[in-house]
């Protein structure tokens, strides 16, 4: 039990410091601002590596829950069960940065959660970036954290990295979530398009999973190599 309430909390911190830090900065209006949240959601991501991840990996995004399944690096029953605590720690998250954004008038009529959206750039646009995207940083995570060829303690500041340059170039098309539990809870609570367009957050980023497994199956180094 554990592992998954380090998933919870993981998730929950990921959410309410990456989508608060987008809140606070409103994101997507300047570069400044892009630059902002892109850091947050890497850090956010590099604190919880080294302080979670000798209980449960620190996985907290179901996309790289799926994809250490699809190349046997976890059980179906703790897969199901990381997602699960994973989406209730994203709930938790958005749920707390509801309530505090709701008392702040300075940020109405902006995104009170950091949902994610599609925006003008139209869903298949978002959904090819999500692919993309997902697929490349769940690509890395699965090789910095390799048991034979990973980067051993360093592959969480990889990681986190890795997820910055994500962000700098997802924010425009799509806020940028790469991960379910990250984009569940914001859009349960800031509904209308969020919710409208959540499907292309579940889906392109377990797609891009499901590649990602598949290009390390063909790449991952053998014995002989």
């Amino acid at each position: 039990m554990k592992k998954y309430l380090a998933e919870m909390i993981g998730t929950m911190v990921l959410v309410l410091l990456g989508c608060g830090t987008a809140v606070s900065l409103n994101c997507g209006l300047d570069t400044a601002s892009v630059v902002g949240t892109s850091l947050a959601f890497g850090i956010a991501v590099i604190a919880m590596a080294y302080t979670i991840g000798g209980t449960s990996g620190c996985h907290i995004n179901p996309a790289i829950t799926l994809a250490c399944l699809l190349t046997g690096r976890i059980s179906s029953k703790d897969a199901g069960m990381y997602m699960v605590f994973q989406v209730i720690g994203g709930i938790v998250g958005a749920a707390v940065l509801y309530a505090l954004t709701t008392t702040d008038q300075s940020l109405a009529g902006g995104t009170l959660t950091g949902a994610n959206s599609c925006g003008s750039h139209g869903l298949v646009a978002g959904l090819v970036a999500e692919i993309i995207l997902t697929t490349i940083f769940v690509l890395v995570v699965l090789g910095t954290t390799d048991s034979k060829v990973g980067a051993g303690n360093f592959a969480g500041l990889a990681i986190g990295l890795s997820l910055i340059l994500i962000h700098l170039v997802g924010i425009h098309y799509t806020g940028t979530s790469v991960n379910p539990a990250r984009s569940i809870g914001p859009a349960i609570f800031e509904g209308g398009q969020a919710v409208t367009d959540l499907w292309v957050f579940l889906v392109g980023p377990f797609i891009g999973s499901g590649l990602a497994a598949g290009i390390w199956k063909v790449i991952e180094p053998g014995e002989d190599d």
